[in-house]
């Protein structure tokens, strides 16, 4: 479910990907926001008009309990190398009800020979 919610939203998909899978009393914890529903839904709204090509790769899904973990790469549009995002995710009766967001960009030079995944 979080992953789908995470490529409904790339996708532009936002409102079917708020009715699919969030929960009554939803909050998250991105800084730049409000914490309800409706802020976060509009900035993605906006992100993915801007971004129409967004590009979302899952790396790995984590579950415990009742918390996913999602890494993933993300572009905005193909030809940015993009970052490494980690969602998390917090379900209630099979619905998220609480969200975080984190995000690393991907370095042009990197002395790391491993990568960013």
């Amino acid at each position: 479910m979080a992953v789908s919610f995470l490529r409904l939203v790339a996708t532009g998909k936002v409102r079917e990907a708020y009715r699919r899978h969030i929960g009554p009393g939803f909050r998250h914890h991105n800084p730049f926001f409000r914490g309800d529903a409706d802020s976060l839904m509009l900035a993605m709204e906006e992100n993915a008009a801007k971004n129409p090509h967004k590009i979302l790769e899952v790396k790995r899904a984590l579950e415990e309990g009742d918390i996913v973990a999602v890494h993933s790469h993300v572009k905005q549009k193909q030809e940015d190398l993009g970052g490494a995002v980690v969602h998390i995710f917090r379900f209630n009766n099979d619905r998220i009800v609480e969200f975080w967001d984190l995000g690393q960009p991907i370095p042009e030079n990197s002395p790391n020979e491993n990568g960013m995944f």
